[in-house]
């Protein structure tokens, strides 16, 4: 039998964001402390000689995937969607210097989300399925995607 255990690591990441067009106070350039919870789901590998035997993934291997894909470039970054006039403040924070992270959607925690499921189904090897993923963008307000929604 054929036995599926989910696995999710949590990762903390600092970034900066506005919202072009919003009616409210997230039209102004500010940051959050963003959490992540990424889950996954597979087998654990059942292989006395295998070097990772009982596990469904090394947290080790998903932590390197989600640093590099999602972490590192969005770390202390400011997010800016450049299909919008926010294209000139990136132009002129990255001209002074400051990390900017360019996008081609409304960077809210939504879109975040649907983008790192993206990149991170990209990366993940094929034997296992990213299950979920959960986009705390403040104590009380995340945005989550699941596989099976789509």
């Amino acid at each position: 039998m054929d036995q599926k255990v989910r696995v999710t690591k949590q990762f903390k990441f600092e970034t900066g964001h506005a919202l072009y067009g919003y009616d409210g106070l997230c039209k102004n350039v500010h940051g959050h402390s963003y959490q992540l919870d990424v889950t996954v789901i597979g087998s654990p590998i059942n292989d006395p000689q295998h070097k990772k035997n009982g596990m469904v993934i090394d947290f080790g291997d998903l932590k390197a995937v989600v640093n590099q894909e999602i972490v590192q470039p969005f770390d202390h970054a400011t997010v800016l969607n450049v299909n919008t006039p926010h294209k000139e403040i990136a132009d002129e924070m990255e001209n002074r210097g400051h990390k900017i992270l360019r996008v081609n959607y409304q960077p809210t925690s939504e879109l975040m989300v649907l983008d790192f499921a993206v990149k991170l189904q990209a990366k993940l090897p094929k034997y296992l399925k990213l299950y979920s993923l959960k986009l705390r963008e403040t104590a009380t307000a995340f945005a989550e995607w699941y596989a099976e929604d789509q």
